[in-house]
């Protein structure tokens, strides 16, 4: 997102600032950089929450101060907490890798499948909650609240760890599974780092080519893992044009006064998701690996 908003600022002329947690979830570093901007005089902030909720007072006293705010890939909670919000369906991301997984096993593999959910977090973040639950709805799963996960009752489900996101959290994450049911199938991830983490604890107790692992974002290292087999699918987002779209409707703001505005049906606009894979299934629209290479990022 960074390089996106860099390279768009660079084009329309815009002074850039960028800032950074010290970790997945760092919501004390978001609050203190939008003090910053407020301070600054700035125009726009472009914001991917830590934390949904605990940001909004924040965001609230920015906007007051007539800073507009946009959120990038996480809506915030409430949504109209912001000015407007570029973003991935984040529930389609995973259906899309649920309704693969369950083709791909079969009818009847997937009736009698064990699946692990590799999470981002235990304050459940919307982009957490929304790509999980997607799983689960493509792949057949009833997934009772859809504003959060773990109440679900399918037998199917093995459990749900916390990754924070990173390689070494989906290591640790899949070891506790495994210890919970050796005899676990599938494996969702939060992201394609967490998904890493999760084959590498797969591999070390033989069992890389016995799992299906599906997860979402579509960054380069992650479809590099579709093309070489250790990832079996990914859904691609885009967060350069997240970023990209972002600044532009912040010089827009400045100019003409005109707030961003949603994709139809949704309090979003919608910036598009594929589904990349080496192994596509019939009836689910996918594109492979060479072509996720093409258009990746990071």
């Amino acid at each position: 997102m960074k390089k996106g908003a860099e390279q768009e600022a660079k084009k329309l002329g815009v002074d850039l600032k960028a800032y950074a947690g010290r970790y997945d979830g760092d919501n004390q570093s978001q609050m203190d950089a939008v003090e910053s901007c407020i301070a600054d005089s700035a125009n726009g902030v472009l914001i991917t929450p830590s934390d949904t909720s605990a940001i909004v007072p924040t965001v609230e006293k920015a906007r007051k101060a007539g800073v507009l705010v946009i959120a990038l890939d996480t809506a915030l909670n409430p949504v109209t907490a912001v000015d407007g919000t570029f973003a991935t369906d984040n529930f389609k991301a995973g259906e899309l890798i649920g309704e693969w997984v369950k083709a791909r096993l079969g009818p009847e593999k997937a009736k009698t499948a064990r699946i692990a959910f590799l999470d981002l977090s235990t304050s459940q973040v919307t982009v957490d909650v929304e790509r999980d639950q997607g799983f689960m709805k493509g792949f057949g799963i009833d997934i009772k609240n859809p504003n959060k996960y773990g109440d679900e009752t399918d037998p199917r489900i093995v459990g749900h760890a916390v990754t924070g996101g990173a390689e070494d959290g989906g290591r640790k994450a899949m070891e506790d599974l495994l210890q919970k049911d050796p005899t676990l199938n599938v494996v969702y991830t939060i992201n394609e780092p967490a998904a890493a983490g999760a084959y590498q604890a797969l591999k070390s107790v033989g069992l890389q080519k016995k799992v299906l692992l599906a997860s979402i974002d579509g960054g380069c290292p992650g479809v590099k893992n579709v093309r070489d087999g250790t990832l079996g699918a990914t859904s691609q987002q885009y967060p350069l044009k997240m970023a990209q779209m972002g600044i532009e409707a912040i010089v827009n703001y400045v100019k003409t006064g005109e707030k961003p505005y949603n994709s139809p049906g949704l309090d979003f606009y919608n910036t598009g998701v594929q589904l990349v894979t080496d192994h596509p299934v019939k009836g689910i629209p996918s594109i492979d690996a060479k072509k996720g290479l093409a258009l990746c990022w990071g």
